[in-house]
């Protein structure tokens, strides 16, 4: 029976239970005599009379007893009343390894300090012949004097280490753990995931034994993940026996290399191959710690220089040597050294995002991708490693900054924005941002932010709080947004973008945080970046170009030099693919659009068959009769894009609309007759157009505004359009347009968060659409055009919802872009869904920032998927320019 409040072991009054485990249980007590407080763990008295049990408590008394060291908890006591065995120890504040490490990893120099304390007690323990035999993150107590070690009950007594020397020992003794992970019990004493080889094949274990438990909890704690993890205790065994753990890397990219070369030796399979003693690994970690910090071991570590690289200029010795004098250098090499323009690939079977930010130092560069599984998140390369990593917690990131001291990155997810230390820890929100438009950190620790596409600038400390506004778009001179924003030196003044509005009022702004006042300097359309002291990047007709911006004067020169081709630009929203960093470095990415092809799938995610050949397709609108798409896509050489019809069953292709038009985002009228879509002529902002499949028709402008808005979906019966429109107040709305009577459109959803993706049931009942109004963007229904009642779809996220042609079940797309189905039933004003099916992760493009849909399709009776899927073609490289400058050569291809 638990021992209560105010009962007495000898001297020792129990005040509360601190845990429970195999070993016994752990009480925070009162030492009456010296008016101290003091853990006392027990062997209830059921337990007394099993010889196992009692010879490990009696094992860890005799462990502990022999031990004094400052990483080792103290034994004060031991004693037995009315049958009870107890332990009396010192008593810790502070939290287990275990408990800190659900908050994710720890950084790189708490892994070094904490793994060198560990290393140290455990020296002491085998110096005295003692094997601990169940080292784990739940036998670690974290004080504020450092790491504890505990838990000595599994301990196996031998005779002293051949190195021992005579140093006398240190103490512990174990709050109980709580077991989260697989524990057995028996012939393999310890815990399974932390358990060397040769304890699994039943082998005498000897410090060695320890020293790969230590090797298991240092790669935990750099990572946050365990070295060997599987459903059961069969697949773990293997695991451990057969299997390496992941390279560190790839969980943590800023992880030492010394860090993992010494974790992997720990890690051996054979004893003989491993550190021999916990002095040794307790010396290499103190070496990796003091070396750190240290030029000598940073320029060693820059020499590491593994990138990928295509040296388009000079001769190749040449220039490889002037790159590692670079990375010494932490910068770029003298302003008469060689230019390089350095081609580093992408991670294998991931697709990056059109969005790349070096860090100040130019050391390393931030970029979203989405992986082969569908998930998109943050990744790391850092320019004097091999390979880029995912950066944990990172998930559905987008549009990374750096902090000025590049040890940070803040970057938008889930409609928050985020800041992650990139040594160690889990990502921390800063404030709400529902769709983000770009930010910049000062060195004064200000952020400045777009929250969402409709609004002005926010300011908010790095640390967190309340946002205040900063600057407000104007709707009299037809400003939608201000974004992108970039702090020039000082922190005080800064750029950004007014887009879109009248073509005299949209461009490049400067703005400062101290006066209301602004000055447009330019017709910028693209993201700036400015590299001091006056080089203004930006993208012009889809060439990468650098210009002069004058502090003094408040001024871009007219005149650009260019600095590449083809580079990558959202010409709607101004978000293109490139950066620079203080150190002078720049970089970007060219080739075009990714290539996709149109492809059917059945409902298990079998290819059945493709729709004309690869294109850079970017929309798409599968007709209600299964027979045609309608494509959005760019022209060869230009950056408009136009709509093209594709037969779904010979892939023959025609143009629909032309140079006249900007046109995307289509959708079908119910007889396959006609297609409504977003259009906007040179000069114009955004209109609706319907244009007939019969003839040679000209398109018919049916609505236009001021306001950019979006076609969504056409009314089976031809007599309302539901549309996207922006509002500075209420941000994304959904509204209507009735084709009868006035036409005058009314908002169908306006509310301060964000719809959008309308979708009208073929049966006319309801309408299916988007909002984030819970945090993240779910899927709703409620009745059209009118009625009570709104039902939630998702249950984990979703957006781009698509009826059935029968309006008996409806598709989404998760977050980790996998088609869902949900069947549905809805008569009398009531809606039911079953509960979502996820069919098979779609290859589609990853999420952007746009307010269109038209990634896939569905065809009439459900049974096959359409959809606009990236080919496996090698996706276009970054390329990195080092040592540039407008006279060292002419744009190049």
């Amino acid at each position: 029976m638990p021992l209560t409040s105010g009962a007495r072991l000898g001297p020792y009054e129990i005040v509360a239970p601190i845990g429970a485990g195999g070993m016994g249980e752990v009480y925070r007590a009162k030492d009456t005599r010296l008016d101290r407080t003091v853990a006392i763990k027990v062997l209830p008295s059921q337990f007394s009379a099993d010889a196992d049990r009692r010879q490990r408590f009696e094992r860890e008394a005799r462990a502990v007893s022999s031990l004094n060291h400052p990483h080792i908890c103290a034994l004060y006591d031991v004693g037995e009343q009315d049958g009870t065995v107890f332990l009396v120890m010192e008593h810790l504040e502070g939290q287990t390894l275990a408990e800190r490490l659900e908050k994710g990893p720890l950084p790189t120099d708490q892994v070094l300090r904490y793994g060198t304390e560990i290393a140290d007690a455990l020296d002491k323990a085998h110096r005295q012949g003692i094997v601990h035999r169940d080292l784990k993150p739940g036998n670690i107590m974290l004080t504020k004097s450092g790491a504890k070690l505990l838990d000595f009950g599994l301990a196996k007594l031998e005779l002293p280490s051949p190195v021992a020397s005579g140093v006398g020992g240190e103490g512990v003794s174990a709050p109980a753990t709580r077991a989260k992970p697989l524990t057995g019990d028996g012939t393999m004493l310890g815990t399974f995931q932390y358990m060397a080889p040769e304890q699994l094949e039943g082998k005498p274990a000897d410090v060695r034994t320890d020293i790969f438990a230590l090797g298991s909890v240092l790669y935990e704690m750099a990572t946050g993940h365990r070295a060997f993890e599987a459903k059961s205790q069969a697949s773990l065994i293997v695991a451990i026996l057969e299997h390496e753990p992941p390279p560190m890397t790839t969980l943590q990219p800023l992880t030492p290399p010394d860090l993992e070369r010494l974790v992997k030796v720990c890690l051996a399979k054979d004893p003989d191959d491993r550190l021999q003693t916990a002095h040794d690994v307790m010396q290499e970690l103190k070496w990796i710690a003091e070396a750190g910090a240290s030029p000598a071991a940073t320029a060693k570590a820059a020499v590491r220089v593994r990138v990928q690289v295509w040296i388009a200029w000079a001769v190749a010795g040449a220039l490889a040597v002037a790159l590692l004098v670079a990375l010494k250098r932490g910068g770029v090499p003298a302003p008469d050294g060689h230019p390089l323009r350095l081609r580093i690939a992408p991670p294998e079977k991931v697709v990056l995002g059109d969005y790349l930010a070096l860090s100040p130092d130019g050391r390393r560069l931030a970029f979203p991708a989405t992986d082969g599984n569908g998930k998109t998140m943050i990744w790391v390369q850092p320019l004097d490693a091999e390979a880029a990593a995912p950066l944990p917690g990172s998930d559905h990131g987008g549009l990374p900054f750096w902090s000025p001291d590049g040890r940070e990155l803040a970057f938008f997810a889930d409609g928050k924005l985020k800041r992650v230390d990139l040594t160690g820890g889990s990502p921390q929100t800063i404030c709400d941002a529902a769709d983000g438009r770009g930010g910049t950190w000062s060195p004064q620790g200000q952020i400045l932010y777009t929250p969402d596409c409709c609004s002005g600038l926010f300011v908010v400390p790095a640390s967190g709080g309340v946002a205040q506004p900063l600057t407000t778009p104007d709707p009299a001179r037809g400003e939608l947004s201000h974004r992108w924003p970039q702090f020039l030196p000082g922190g005080r003044q800064f750029l950004y973008l007014v887009r879109p509005g009248e073509k005299d009022l949209a461009g490049l702004y400067l703005g400062t945080l101290d006066s209301p006042q602004t000055k447009r300097l330019a017709d910028v359309q693209s993201i700036p970046s400015f590299q001091g002291p006056d080089r203004l990047f930006y993208v012009k007709e889809g060439r990468l170009v650098i210009g002069r911006l004058d502090l003094d004067r408040l001024a871009v020169s007219a005149e650009t030099s260019p600095v590449a081709e083809n580079v990558r630009l959202s010409d709607l929203l101004g978000l293109a693919s490139f950066t620079t960093s203080a150190a002078g470095l720049v970089a970007y990415r060219g080739g075009g659009r990714p290539l996709t092809r149109l492809t059917w799938f059945d409902r298990t995610g079998r290819q059945l068959g493709f729709t004309g050949e690869p294109g850079a397709y970017e929309l798409i609108a599968l007709a209600p009769n299964d027979r045609q798409v309608a494509v959005s896509a760019f022209s060869p050489g230009a950056w408009s894009e136009s709509l093209w019809l594709l037969d779904t069953r010979g892939g023959q292709s025609s143009r629909f609309t032309f140079e006249d038009l900007n046109a995307n985002g289509s959708v079908w009228s119910a007889d396959a007759s006609r297609l409504l879509f977003n259009g906007a002529k040179p000069g114009e902002v955004n209109g609706f157009y319907q244009k007939s499949l019969a003839g040679s028709g000209a398109q018919e402008l049916l609505f236009k505004n001021k306001d950019q808005s979006y076609v969504d979906d056409w009314s089976a019966d031809s007599r309302y359009v539901v549309y996207e429109f922006t509002d500075p107040k209420t941000r994304n709305d959904i509204g209507v347009l009735p084709l009868f009577g006035d036409r005058k459109p009314q908002p169908f959803l306006a509310t301060p968060a964000n719809e959008a993706h309308a979708r009208l049931s073929p049966d006319g009942q309801w309408i299916a659409y988007t909002s984030d109004a819970l945090g993240r963007s779910e899927v709703f229904v409620q009745p059209f055009p009118a009625g009570p009642g709104r039902w939630q779809v998702s249950t984990a996220g979703g957006d781009e919802p698509i009826w059935r042609r029968d309006s008996k079940e409806l598709f989404y797309l998760s977050l980790d872009r996998k088609i869902v189905a949900v069947a549905v039933r809805g008569a009398g004003g009531r809606f039911e869904a079953s509960p979502p099916q996820a069919l098979f992760s779609a290859p589609v493009l990853p999420p952007k920032i746009s307010s269109n849909q038209g990634h896939y399709g569905v065809s009439a009776d459900g049974q096959r998927i359409f959809v606009n899927a990236l080919t496996e073609e090698a996706p276009a490289p970054i390329t990195l320019l080092v040592n540039w400058t407008p006279e060292s050569r002419k744009a190049a291809p």
